[in-house]
């Protein structure tokens, strides 16, 4: 077997490559990486000399460099700009947005037309339709012991609201609405979903869509518009200014986290099927769920208990809501558990606790990467 993984010195795609070369010795891996992302030249070293990827430097938007890579059985394309903002941030244009997100899809797709490889696209949360998830009636759940003894102060939908069609009180179903707006990173990856599926039927390969909530985990390369878990302990460690944005700036915003070498599980079993069907769909989403989801407020609160130094810090407040931002963002992976048995295993204390103790390793990462 031999397995494409694109992005391959970002957090995921490097995550993805240990978990599988550990898993199977005997799989052979090629990565490509144009190492734009502050930080990520640091995993080509162990993924070349440790883990034995052959590895090239070069650019999948560029025709010619996606060309010259020898034929692998499948692709993970884990390269993308993955920031809600772009586009829209002052940092990033629309274009290089789309080039990233959606060209380099269409250069990875005729790759697999070409060789008649598969394709695994790991997608997001934000392919999801904006306008019936913002208007959510919310209540603030605050007080109570959460899970694993935490306390809760967040955002929690209302039970006794009606739910739009594929949003329950579990969070979000494949068979929510991907309908505009989703955000301009949002609809790059709706737009890309689309064109993997078709490819895949029209030129007779499978094709796989993995929607995957909030990535976190040790080395992640820390962002406040993509690893916000990472981004938000190392910042406390490291004692940089931090901020709740938005809503009513006391941090009760929700997201669920997931650890990318949980996702091994998936790709060995889609790997194994092959083609969906026979009960096993397409397209699936694969998060943290209910279970490992939490506030930001929470995320404080468990980072002044691990950081002792900073017990008495607490972020700033900014109330003002951005473009694109969302009070609660959870994904249902009912249809994942029920087509392939999947949960995630590795849990939200864990996730924390793996980011914390690398933090206190590497007390400037947020320097380093960026």
């Amino acid at each position: 077997m031999k397995i494409l993984i694109t992005g391959i010195c970002g957090f995921v795609g490097s995550t993805l490559a240990k978990a599988i070369r550990n898993a199977h010795p005997e799989w052979e891996l090629v990565g490509i990486d144009n190492l734009s992302r502050t930080g990520s030249w640091l995993n080509r070293p162990s993924l070349e000399r440790e883990l034995g990827v052959q590895l090239f430097i070069g650019d999948i938007r560029v025709q010619t460099d996606v060309d010259v890579l020898p034929r692998c059985d499948w692709v993970i394309d884990a390269a993308a700009n993955a920031s809600v903002l772009a586009g829209v941030d002052g940092k990033t244009s629309a274009r290089q947005l789309v080039e990233y997100n959606l060209l380099g899809t269409v250069n990875l797709l005729e790759y697999c037309k070409r060789h008649g490889s598969g394709f695994i696209l790991l997608s997001t949360s934000r392919v999801y339709s904006i306008p019936a998830l913002s208007g959510l009636e919310m209540k603030v759940l605050e007080g109570a012991a959460g899970k694993d003894s935490r306390s809760a102060n967040r955002y929690v939908p209302d039970p006794d609201q009606e739910f739009p069609a594929g949003l329950s009180e579990r969070g979000l179903s494949e068979s929510y609405s991907t309908l505009p707006p989703v955000s301009l990173y949002g609809s790059t990856k709706v737009a890309s979903e689309q064109l993997a599926l078709e490819y895949g039927l029209t030129y007779d390969f499978p094709v796989w869509i993995n929607r995957c909530g909030v990535m976190a985990g040790a080395g992640q390369f820390g962002h406040p518009a993509q690893g916000i878990f990472a981004f938000w302990i190392h910042a406390f460690r490291e004692g940089k200014p931090l901020k709740y944005i938005g809503f009513d700036g006391m941090g009760r915003q929700v997201r669920d986290c997931l650890h990318p070498r949980d996702l091994l599980s998936v790709v060995e079993k889609q790997i194994q099927t092959g083609e969906p069907g026979n009960g096993i769909p397409a397209v699936m989403n694969f998060a943290g769920g209910c279970d490992n989801s939490m506030s930001l407020a929470e995320l404080s609160a468990w980072c002044r208990e691990r950081f002792p130094g900073s017990a008495s810090w607490e972020p700033a407040s900014s109330p003002e809501v951005r473009k694109f931002d969302l009070a609660w963002v959870v994904l249902d992976t009912s249809l994942a558990a029920k087509a392939l048995g999947w949960q995630p295993t590795t849990s939200l204390p864990e996730i924390l606790e793996e980011i914390a103790s690398f933090a206190d390793e590497r007390p400037d990462w947020l320097s380093v990467a960026g």
